[in-house]
């Protein structure tokens, strides 16, 4: 019995984890007004958030922050796939 909460509990949280990851920079891309932005404020606030969702991932196999050339290939790659 307690296996099978355990159970429920856990792809409870995978299933609520997976909902709230559906939070894109698409969505998020809204005025202070509440109105969706358009044009090049739009196109800005896109290449701020996913530069800013790609930063923190720029980290080398050593666990160390990427930098330079190697940083900068890695953030081009990142950014086309968020």
């Amino acid at each position: 019995m307690m296996k099978r909460i355990f159970l429920a509990a856990i792809v409870a949280t995978f299933a609520a984890g997976s909902a709230l990851a559906d939070d894109t920079c698409e969505s998020k891309a809204v005025g202070k007004d509440g109105k969706a932005l358009a044009g090049a404020a739009k196109a800005s606030f896109l290449k701020k958030c996913k530069a800013d969702a790609c930063a923190p991932k720029a980290v080398g196999s050593d666990g160390k922050p990427l930098a330079g050339a190697a940083k900068n290939s890695f953030m081009k790659k990142c950014e086309v796939s968020a």
